[in-house]
């Protein structure tokens, strides 16, 4: 059992109150598992504070005790980065206060504050309210946190349009491992005066220092959208629809793709047959704009039907033809469209209940490569392979952001332990020119492989900038950087 010197138990009492401090096993059992359950570790303490100045006290306290602490959000994280390490001080964000506050949206701007403990769905809510929009979207919007988007630089399914969590980031709140509170949710948009500290935190994953607000920029909320459901007979299929929507509809918002074993999975969890079966690949694509957008997704799909040759190259017969169905989609045997709110609705539950769907099969080892467009479809099979080769038992589901070419690659059926399906996989990434973690960071999870991303410059100036940063390596041990030979893994 991992216990707490009791006079640190007291100073952390001190600051944010001793409801707020969980030393007891069945308290911090919750905080000490990952979302896939397949990342576990054991705290010595749970310390909630309130506001920055509590944040800072706890930081101050670890500080000068030399203990390792990691940062908590909405747990929604997928490759262990805010699991503890044996005896480590878990500092959670997610309570009521000034890191769990949206402040007032700047509507001539086009931002809002948020504290470190918002929820996605949350700063949605807020944007929508003032007449704005939030360019991020995840399928765990009503969990995953601002801290935690900031910490990882989130992507999600809108990145195709507005980037990922950096391009939304005009100024952050945080704190240093020392407890020293640095403060840039104020002043001009346009400010060159020297480094800018904010955005070396995003994407940081709690290894510098740990957010505790930011100020997001919002976009325009577009009032008429069309979303479409594509049955793919070949990945290469989705890549041409995605570049023909890209070259003639400006609107595009949206494309994500997912092969024909995650629709089943999804199917079977929802009960709900979708609009076309039996293909090995299915592509959901979104427009928005001021004016109804279906008009320009289906010249583009027909554009891509036309040109296509004798096998084709998009959906035949391109965009949909018959009358809406009592589900709200217009379609055909190849594409299903929407316009109404509720029928979208519909289309998109197929994308957002993958990830809870795999989970319901077992514990799944979740690798998120980005791969170049032109050799994406070469990657899939090739993973197919290796993992065959590697375990007989082993089973792929494959779904991602085909705009980016990031792809999230899931397999079922190993042990917790066996990292070598995740070897092969990264190790062809890097082959084929890739990046080994496109959205999930580094974490936990892939430290170890940190040099098939990183020249060894790249990971000295990395690490030179958090030994000046966390002098005592206290933030997130063991998250992007692998660990020294002979110490704690």
């Amino acid at each position: 059992m991992t216990l707490i010197d009791p006079a640190v138990r007291t100073e952390f009492v001190d600051i944010v109150g001793s409801a707020h401090v969980l030393a007891d096993p069945d308290l911090r059992a919750t905080y000490e598992v990952d979302w896939t359950r397949r990342w576990t570790g054991t705290a010595s303490v749970v310390v909630r504070p309130a506001d920055t100045a509590e944040l800072s006290g706890v930081l101050r306290v670890c500080h000068r005790h030399g203990l390792g602490c990691v940062a908590q959000g909405g747990r929604t994280g997928l490759v262990g980065g805010s699991v503890p390490r044996d005896g480590e001080v878990i500092v959670s964000l997610g309570r009521l206060g000034r890191l769990d506050h949206v402040g007032a949206v700047d509507g001539v701007g086009g931002q809002l504050i948020a504290g470190a403990g918002v929820t996605l769905a949350e700063v949605h809510r807020q944007a929508l309210a003032a007449g704005w929009a939030f360019g991020v979207d995840l399928a765990a919007r009503d969990n995953a946190t601002t801290g935690g988007m900031v910490a990882t630089n989130a992507g999600g399914m809108r990145v195709v349009r507005f980037g990922q969590m950096r391009s939304q980031v005009i100024g952050l709140e945080f704190v240093l491992a020392d407890g020293t509170i640095i403060s840039r949710l104020e002043g001009p948009a346009k400010d060159n005066a020297g480094y800018d500290l904010s955005q070396l935190m995003v994407g940081s994953e709690g290894t510098l220092g740990i957010v505790a607000a930011a100020r997001l920029r919002l976009v325009r909320e577009l009032p008429l959208r069309a979303t479409a459901m594509i049955g793919l007979e070949r990945l290469e299929q989705g890549i041409d629809i995605v570049g023909a929507l890209r070259r003639s509809a400006t609107s595009l918002e949206a494309a994500e793709v997912f092969d024909g074993p995650t629709m089943d999975v999804v199917a079977a969890r929802l009960g709900s047959r979708p609009p076309m079966e039996g293909y090995p690949w299915f592509l959901i694509v979104e427009c928005a704009g001021d004016e109804d957008p279906s008009p320009h997704m289906a010249e583009a799909l027909a554009d891509v039907s036309e040109g296509s040759g004798p096998e084709g190259s998009g959906p035949e017969g391109g965009g949909p033809t018959g009358d809406f169905g009592t589900d709200g989609y217009r379609s055909d045997s190849a594409v299903a469209v929407a316009t109404d709110p509720a029928a979208r609705r519909r289309l998109w539950a197929f994308r957002d209940q993958i990830t809870e769907s795999i989970a319901q099969l077992g514990v799944a080892h979740k690798l998120d490569p980005g791969v170049p467009l032109d050799r994406l479809p070469a990657f899939t099979e090739e993973v197919r392979h290796k993992v065959a080769e590697l375990s007989a038992s082993a089973s792929v589901h494959i779904f991602g952001h085909l705009g980016e070419g990031n792809l999230h690659v899931n397999v079922l059926g190993l042990r917790d332990d066996d990292d070598r399906v995740d070897a092969a996989v990264l190790e062809l990434v890097a082959r084929l020119g890739g990046s080994i973690g496109s959205e999930h960071g580094m974490s936990k999870a892939k430290a170890r492989w940190l040099s098939l991303a990183r020249s060894p410059g790249e990971i000295a100036a990395m690490q030179a900038i958090k030994q000046a940063l966390d002098p005592r390596g206290i933030l997130n041990r063991g998250v992007i950087f692998p660990d020294p030979p002979g110490s704690e893994s």
